[in-house]
């Protein structure tokens, strides 16, 4: 007989009381709605999703992560490429530095750039000192989309790094051998050896960067409304628990879709690894 691990016990008591009970909690709120003094079963909440003023957001929302997710992963691969092939000593103090803003606090991160993108930031005081004009940074798209690169861009690098490093360097060298030039084996060996942290790093940006408030509200200035702030607002300043449950949901059921999508794209990576490749 196999012995009982009561070790797991906490963790699955843990799960019940904080994963579980309050995902229910939000379920059951979703599809309710108090009509004098009373709940009864609705699906108005599920319809209101509808309103093209909500498709509105969830579709900036979800362009303004796929942006930031691939901004991330341009910039990300190359850097860790070059992280993996620099010497070890010098590697692990590229990595120090390169993690150490993440020690910080998120909020404290996002408010530095908005003293260096400000009218009177870092940046415009430059430009007028050297007699160009000031430009609007702050509050725009492009702010965003710079606090989500500048803070999820390590939940890429790292994933892609940690992989680079485990790829057997006998591969490289046998395809130099067989005659493939620097761009065909990276394109035909490293890339695809690569791609479980790819996907890895893509599931941990596209994540946070489509459901973050606290960016969208520093730098867009409350002018730019994502389903993060949408969420925000509807539990705190309107307090439309019922709405906002339905919201949580429907977003929860989108990254869930995405998260199958990117295991299914990596399975059939993974059966299709051992095959030719050239």
């Amino acid at each position: 007989m196999k012995k009982k691990s009561y070790a797991a016990y906490p963790y699955f008591v843990w799960s019940i009381l904080f994963i579980i009970i309050p995902l229910f909690i939000i379920l059951f709120f979703s599809f309710t709605q108090k009509i004098d003094g009373s709940t009864i079963f609705s699906l108005d909440n599920y319809h209101k999703l509808l309103s093209p003023i909500y498709l509105k957001v969830f579709w900036r929302s979800i362009y303004l992560a796929f942006i930031s997710t691939l901004l991330c992963l341009i910039i990300g691969y190359p850097a860790a490429l070059f992280l993996s092939k620099v010497d070890i000593r010098r590697r692990n103090l590229l990595i120090l530095l390169f993690i150490l803003p993440m020690w910080m606090n998120f909020l404290l991160r996002t408010y530095a750039w908005m003293s260096i993108l400000g009218k009177n930031g870092f940046i415009n005081t430059v430009l007028t000192k050297i007699g160009l004009p000031s430009m609007t940074l702050l509050y725009t798209d492009a702010a965003v989309l710079l606090g989500m690169v500048y803070n999820f861009l390590p939940y890429m690098v790292l994933p892609i790094y940690t992989v680079l490093i485990k790829i057997d360097k006998n591969l490289i060298n046998a395809a130099h051998d067989l005659g493939a030039n620097k761009t065909q084996v990276f394109r035909k060996v490293i890339f695809p050896l690569t791609l479980p942290g790819v996907i890895s790093g893509i599931s941990m940006v596209f994540m946070p960067a489509v459901t973050t408030f606290v960016i969208s509200r520093l730098l867009g200035g409350g002018q730019y409304m994502l389903l993060g702030n949408l969420i925000e607002g509807q539990f705190t300043n309107i307090g439309d628990w019922n709405f906002g449950s339905a919201i949580s949901i429907f977003m929860m059921i989108i990254i869930l879709i995405s998260m199958a999508v990117m295991s299914r794209f990596d399975s059939q990576d993974n059966k299709e690894g051992g095959g030719q490749l050239w």
